[in-house]
């Protein structure tokens, strides 16, 4: 299966200097782990997400004062909306992160794909093998 298959259309989009409190409303009220932040000046998009919020808190700074654009994760992997999942995956292992900005043959955002995007399309694929619930 393609990532374009596996993945959410829906992104949650926002700018390097909304707060981490307003980063996490957002994040809250879409009920997403991550956002991608997109900053005009900047080569391309970044993503935050819960765990660098975590982390910022963890540090004990403020989040009414943090900005998102300071708190990105780093090492970012972009995944192709045309790669299997099987390769997102081990993407995702490699760097050890839970979502991947899935972007078209011409670098646009399309999507994102989280580890629960993978562990749902495993699970189905699993359902429907034919040893599947053979003991």
């Amino acid at each position: 299966m393609k990532v374009s298959e596996a993945m959410s259309p829906m992104v949650l989009i926002i700018g390097p200097e909304h707060t981490l409190r307003d980063a996490a409303r957002l994040m809250s009220e879409r009920k997403v782990g991550a956002a991608v932040v997109v900053n005009v000046d900047s080569s391309g998009p970044g993503i935050l997400t819960e765990r660098d919020i975590l982390n910022a808190l963890g540090q004990g700074l403020d989040p009414d004062e943090e900005v998102a654009g300071d708190h990105l994760t780093g090492d970012l992997v972009f995944a192709s909306a045309e790669w299997d999942v099987a390769r997102a995956a081990a993407a995702m292992v490699r760097g050890n992160f839970r979502h991947l900005v899935v972007t078209d043959e011409v670098g646009e955002v399309v999507g994102m794909l989280s580890v629960r995007d993978v562990v749902r399309v495993g699970v189905a694929a699993q359902m429907l093998s034919p040893s599947a619930g053979a003991a």
